[in-house]
Protein backbone atom coordinates (compact mmCIF):
# COMPACT_ATOMS: atom_id res chain seq x y z
CA UNK A 1 0.00 0.00 0.00
CA UNK A 2 1.55 3.38 -1.00
CA UNK A 3 2.35 5.95 1.64
CA UNK A 4 0.02 8.94 1.83
CA UNK A 5 1.64 12.33 1.32
CA UNK A 6 1.16 15.05 3.93
CA UNK A 7 0.93 18.79 3.30
CA UNK A 8 4.67 19.34 3.87
CA UNK A 9 5.61 16.68 1.33
CA UNK A 10 6.46 13.92 3.80
CA UNK A 11 4.65 10.61 3.91
CA UNK A 12 2.89 9.23 6.98
CA UNK A 13 5.80 6.83 7.47
CA UNK A 14 8.36 9.61 7.14
CA UNK A 15 6.55 12.01 9.49
CA UNK A 16 7.45 10.25 12.80
CA UNK A 17 11.09 10.09 11.71
CA UNK A 18 11.08 13.78 10.86
CA UNK A 19 9.50 14.65 14.21
CA UNK A 20 12.08 12.52 16.02
CA UNK A 21 14.94 14.30 14.26
CA UNK A 22 13.45 17.69 15.08
CA UNK A 23 12.93 16.71 18.72
CA UNK A 24 16.50 15.47 18.99
CA UNK A 25 17.76 18.75 17.54
CA UNK A 26 15.72 20.79 20.03
CA UNK A 27 17.01 18.72 22.95
CA UNK A 28 20.59 19.15 21.76
CA UNK A 29 20.21 22.91 21.36
CA UNK A 30 18.70 23.25 24.84
CA UNK A 31 21.37 20.99 26.33
CA UNK A 32 24.17 23.05 24.81
CA UNK A 33 22.86 26.24 26.41
CA UNK A 34 22.19 24.46 29.71
CA UNK A 35 25.69 22.97 29.91
CA UNK A 36 27.22 26.31 28.94
CA UNK A 37 25.34 28.14 31.69
CA UNK A 38 25.62 25.57 34.48
CA UNK A 39 28.67 23.45 33.73
CA UNK A 40 28.60 19.67 33.43
CA UNK A 41 28.21 18.65 37.07
CA UNK A 42 25.40 21.12 37.86
CA UNK A 43 23.46 20.40 34.67
CA UNK A 44 20.33 18.26 35.10
CA UNK A 45 18.55 16.39 32.34
CA UNK A 46 15.24 16.87 34.15
CA UNK A 47 15.61 20.65 33.99
CA UNK A 48 16.38 20.46 30.28
CA UNK A 49 13.28 18.34 29.74
CA UNK A 50 11.17 20.81 31.73
CA UNK A 51 12.41 23.69 29.57
CA UNK A 52 11.25 21.80 26.50
CA UNK A 53 8.01 20.59 28.06
CA UNK A 54 8.83 16.95 27.44
CA UNK A 55 9.33 13.89 29.64
CA UNK A 56 12.78 13.29 31.07
CA UNK A 57 12.61 9.81 29.57
CA UNK A 58 12.52 11.33 26.09
CA UNK A 59 15.96 12.81 26.66
CA UNK A 60 17.31 9.42 27.74
CA UNK A 61 15.58 7.79 24.78
CA UNK A 62 17.50 9.99 22.34
CA UNK A 63 20.88 10.18 24.08
CA UNK A 64 21.04 7.31 26.56
CA UNK A 65 22.74 9.15 29.42
CA UNK A 66 24.01 12.50 30.58
CA UNK A 67 27.46 11.60 29.23
CA UNK A 68 25.92 10.69 25.89
CA UNK A 69 24.02 13.97 25.74
CA UNK A 70 27.08 16.02 26.63
CA UNK A 71 29.24 14.22 24.06
CA UNK A 72 26.73 15.01 21.32
CA UNK A 73 26.54 18.63 22.54
CA UNK A 74 30.35 18.81 22.44
CA UNK A 75 30.49 17.49 18.88
CA UNK A 76 27.82 19.95 17.75
CA UNK A 77 29.60 22.81 19.54
CA UNK A 78 33.01 22.08 18.04
CA UNK A 79 31.57 21.71 14.56
CA UNK A 80 30.01 25.16 14.86
CA UNK A 81 33.35 26.89 15.55
CA UNK A 82 35.21 28.39 12.58
CA UNK A 83 37.97 26.24 11.02
CA UNK A 84 41.54 27.52 11.14
CA UNK A 85 41.51 28.59 7.50
CA UNK A 86 38.22 30.49 7.75
CA UNK A 87 40.03 33.85 7.77
CA UNK A 88 40.13 36.90 5.49
CA UNK A 89 41.90 36.19 2.20
CA UNK A 90 44.67 38.69 2.95
CA UNK A 91 45.45 36.87 6.21
CA UNK A 92 45.63 33.50 4.47
CA UNK A 93 47.85 34.98 1.77
CA UNK A 94 50.19 36.28 4.47
CA UNK A 95 50.85 32.70 5.52
CA UNK A 96 50.62 30.06 8.21
CA UNK A 97 51.87 32.10 11.14
CA UNK A 98 49.75 35.09 10.11
CA UNK A 99 46.70 32.82 10.33
CA UNK A 100 47.81 31.64 13.77
CA UNK A 101 48.32 35.20 14.98
CA UNK A 102 44.93 36.27 13.56
CA UNK A 103 43.07 33.48 15.36
CA UNK A 104 44.73 34.33 18.67
CA UNK A 105 43.92 38.03 18.33
CA UNK A 106 40.15 37.70 17.90
CA UNK A 107 39.22 37.05 21.52
CA UNK A 108 36.35 39.50 21.95
CA UNK A 109 34.82 38.93 18.50
CA UNK A 110 35.13 35.17 18.89
CA UNK A 111 33.39 35.13 22.26
CA UNK A 112 30.63 37.45 21.11
CA UNK A 113 29.68 35.05 18.31
CA UNK A 114 30.53 31.65 19.78
CA UNK A 115 30.18 32.04 23.55
CA UNK A 116 27.78 29.11 24.09
CA UNK A 117 29.46 26.48 21.89
CA UNK A 118 32.91 27.58 23.00
CA UNK A 119 31.94 27.21 26.65
CA UNK A 120 30.76 23.67 25.94
CA UNK A 121 34.07 22.90 24.19
CA UNK A 122 35.98 24.21 27.21
CA UNK A 123 33.95 21.95 29.49
CA UNK A 124 34.76 18.96 27.32
CA UNK A 125 38.45 19.77 27.03
CA UNK A 126 39.13 20.66 30.66
CA UNK A 127 36.19 19.55 32.76
CA UNK A 128 35.32 16.06 31.56
CA UNK A 129 36.28 12.76 33.09
CA UNK A 130 38.66 10.30 31.45
CA UNK A 131 35.94 8.28 29.73
CA UNK A 132 34.41 11.33 28.09
CA UNK A 133 37.84 12.75 27.29
CA UNK A 134 38.81 9.57 25.42
CA UNK A 135 35.67 9.84 23.29
CA UNK A 136 36.38 13.52 22.61
CA UNK A 137 40.00 12.87 21.61
CA UNK A 138 38.90 10.08 19.28
CA UNK A 139 36.21 12.27 17.68
CA UNK A 140 38.63 15.16 17.08
CA UNK A 141 41.28 12.85 15.62
CA UNK A 142 38.87 11.14 13.23
CA UNK A 143 36.71 14.08 12.10
CA UNK A 144 39.16 17.00 12.47
CA UNK A 145 36.25 19.50 12.64
CA UNK A 146 38.49 22.58 12.79
CA UNK A 147 40.58 21.55 9.78
CA UNK A 148 43.88 21.16 11.60
CA UNK A 149 45.26 18.88 8.87
CA UNK A 150 44.45 21.42 6.13
CA UNK A 151 46.01 24.21 8.20
CA UNK A 152 49.27 22.28 8.64
CA UNK A 153 49.29 21.25 4.98
CA UNK A 154 48.95 24.90 3.97
CA UNK A 155 52.01 25.74 6.04
CA UNK A 156 53.97 22.89 4.49
CA UNK A 157 52.90 23.81 0.95
CA UNK A 158 54.11 27.36 1.54
CA UNK A 159 57.42 26.15 2.92
CA UNK A 160 56.71 27.70 6.33
CA UNK A 161 56.29 24.53 8.38
CA UNK A 162 59.07 22.00 8.77
CA UNK A 163 58.85 18.72 6.88
CA UNK A 164 61.53 16.74 8.73
CA UNK A 165 59.00 15.44 11.28
CA UNK A 166 55.72 13.60 10.84
CA UNK A 167 52.70 15.84 10.15
CA UNK A 168 50.73 14.07 12.88
CA UNK A 169 53.34 15.22 15.38
CA UNK A 170 53.04 18.82 14.13
CA UNK A 171 49.27 18.61 14.58
CA UNK A 172 49.62 17.18 18.07
CA UNK A 173 52.03 19.97 19.01
CA UNK A 174 49.52 22.55 17.80
CA UNK A 175 46.73 20.92 19.79
CA UNK A 176 48.89 20.97 22.93
CA UNK A 177 50.29 24.49 22.50
CA UNK A 178 48.34 26.65 20.08
CA UNK A 179 44.89 25.53 21.21
CA UNK A 180 45.91 25.81 24.86
CA UNK A 181 47.15 29.35 24.24
CA UNK A 182 43.93 30.20 22.42
CA UNK A 183 41.88 28.99 25.39
CA UNK A 184 44.17 30.80 27.82
CA UNK A 185 43.56 34.14 26.07
CA UNK A 186 39.82 33.68 25.67
CA UNK A 187 39.03 32.48 29.17
CA UNK A 188 40.34 35.68 30.75
CA UNK A 189 36.82 37.03 30.28
CA UNK A 190 34.52 34.03 30.74
CA UNK A 191 36.46 31.84 33.19
CA UNK A 192 39.60 33.64 34.43
CA UNK A 193 40.49 30.96 36.97
CA UNK A 194 40.61 28.11 34.45
CA UNK A 195 44.25 28.79 33.60
CA UNK A 196 46.98 29.93 35.96
CA UNK A 197 47.69 33.68 35.66
CA UNK A 198 44.93 34.12 33.08
CA UNK A 199 43.75 37.24 34.89
CA UNK A 200 47.22 38.77 34.87
CA UNK A 201 47.46 39.80 31.21
CA UNK A 202 47.02 43.47 32.18
CA UNK A 203 46.88 44.76 28.64
CA UNK A 204 49.88 42.72 27.46
CA UNK A 205 47.81 40.45 25.22
CA UNK A 206 49.42 41.59 21.93
CA UNK A 207 52.89 41.23 23.36
CA UNK A 208 52.08 37.74 24.64
CA UNK A 209 50.69 36.74 21.24
CA UNK A 210 53.82 38.02 19.50
CA UNK A 211 56.04 36.07 21.88
CA UNK A 212 53.99 32.92 21.48
CA UNK A 213 54.06 33.07 17.67
CA UNK A 214 57.83 33.58 17.82
CA UNK A 215 58.20 30.47 19.99
CA UNK A 216 55.79 28.52 17.77
CA UNK A 217 57.77 29.48 14.67
CA UNK A 218 60.95 28.29 16.36
CA UNK A 219 59.35 24.96 17.18
CA UNK A 220 57.60 23.99 13.95
CA UNK A 221 58.72 26.60 11.41
CA UNK A 222 61.01 25.66 8.55
CA UNK A 223 64.62 26.61 9.27
CA UNK A 224 65.86 29.66 7.35
CA UNK A 225 67.56 28.87 4.09
CA UNK A 226 71.31 29.22 4.05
Amino acid sequence: MPDHTMNDGTTFMQAPVKRSVQKRSLILDTAMRHFAENGYEAAHMGEMANQLGIAKGSVFQHFGSKDGLFFEAYKSALRSLPPYLEVPSEVKEAGFFAVARHRLSLASQFLEKYRVPYRVVLLGNYGSDLTLKKRIVSFVAIEDPLGMAAFVQMGIDRGEVRTDVDQSLIRKMLECTFEHMHDFLLTEEIDPELFYRAAALNGNRDQMIDQFVTVLRGAIGSPPRA
